[in-house]
């Protein structure tokens, strides 16, 4: 069972439809309106940062792997689709997330360790902690995820296919922090592990900079280029597979899709640097006599393309496999959104309005 996703109780019973996931919030906050609109809270993506930061502080200061903290964060989110943030201490929850996650990762930690380090990180909000509280929290915990606690993660997927997909060190790095990002996000509860894992990959791919000579293009617009391609990527292999199907089953393919002009210009603007290939030709040709610039606009040439080959191979595999591809294209969209909400987080503002409704309710007791 732990070793087969698609068996286990994380499929069956752990993966919602965004519609669904919404209407089980909005069950939660209609149960006591009042107690809602008494403490407003910041959206849920400032939420998921902010609970996301001090999983990670806490799993720093004691010395946590990455697989139990990124455990914790999904016990976390389990938790909290079936229990009211409100009516909760938050930072209790998390140190038991944490202390539940290292148990099931094997990586123990004493209750006492974690408790004094919990109550040295948060002075103020853990006035009545002690182990028989986080004792108790825990038993809570497991009842109302109904004991599943066994977690696939996308690690192992990003680790057993990174060769596959030639990833250097830095893609690889880059992949592994964009499936520690998709932690401050729904995308747990909503798509398989491997779903994830390929959409970091692939995004780690077209993200990655080209050198260019000294000429650096803003973060803005290789983020938009790069993005830009992974959709192309992304196109070309529901193309692929529309026309694989219609000529297994005997179709005309005329409803076939194809790429898009602006999906076909992501791939290129890769190869050119973000600048129009055409224009580039003309440039080195007039500028024969300058060997630097040759070389330099060569090398990134040279990079260019081979991305493109990367990015091509990447969506031809994605055609020929059984992989939800549309499952990917939200991944990519949901990834986009939140980096830009990143942008608007505001640390302190998220802070005092959970600490408000921790003081007002007694939580901290």
């Amino acid at each position: 069972m732990a070793a087969n996703y698609w068996e286990s109780t994380q499929r069956k019973h752990w993966q919602f439809t965004k519609d669904g996931l919404a209407d089980m919030r909005q069950k939660l906050e209609d149960e006591d309106p009042g107690l809602v609109s008494m403490f407003p809270l910041p959206q849920l993506r400032h939420l998921n940062i902010y609970f996301n930061q001090q999983i990670n502080r806490l799993g720093k200061r004691l010395g946590v792997r990455q697989q139990a903290m990124a455990t914790a964060q999904v016990y976390l989110k389990r938790f909290y689709s079936k229990v009211e943030i409100r009516r909760t201490n938050p930072y209790l929850v998390i140190a038991t997330a944490v202390y539940l996650a290292c148990k099931m990762e094997e990586c123990p930690q004493h209750i006492r360790l974690v408790v004094s380090e919990a109550r040295s990180l948060w002075p103020s909000d853990f006035i009545g902690l002690d182990t028989s509280k986080l004792g108790e929290a825990e038993f809570m915990l497991i009842s109302e995820m109904s004991s599943h606690l066994i977690i696939h993660q996308p690690y192992r997927t990003l680790t057993s296919l990174q060769n596959d997909f030639n990833l250097g060190a830095d893609e690889a790095a880059l992949a592994w922090s964009i499936i520690n990002d998709h932690y401050m996000t729904d995308l747990p509860l909503l798509y398989p592990p491997h779903i994830i894992a390929l959409t970091a990959m692939l995004l780690a791919i077209v993200l990655r900079p080209i050198p260019s000579g000294g000429q650096q293009t803003g973060a803005a617009a290789a983020t938009s280029q790069g993005m830009a391609a992974a959709t192309a990527a992304l196109q070309q292999a529901q193309a692929r597979a529309a026309l694989t199907g219609s000529i297994n089953t005997g179709g005309s393919g005329q409803n076939t899709p194809s790429l898009t002009p602006q999906s076909s210009s992501g791939l290129q603007g890769l190869a050119s640097g973000g600048d129009d290939g055409g224009n580039n030709n003309s440039s080195n040709n007039s500028n024969n006599n300058n060997n630097n610039n040759n070389n330099t606009s060569g090398v990134t040439k040279r990079a260019g393309d081979g991305r493109i080959n990367r990015v091509q191979r990447f969506a031809m595999w994605l055609a020929e496999s059984n992989i939800d591809i549309e499952a990917m294209v939200d991944t990519t969209q949901e990834l986009i959104s939140f980096y830009e909400c990143y942008e608007q987080y505001n640390d302190k503002h998220t802070r005092e309005q959970i600490n408000r409704f921790i003081k007002a309710r007694g939580l901290d007791k």
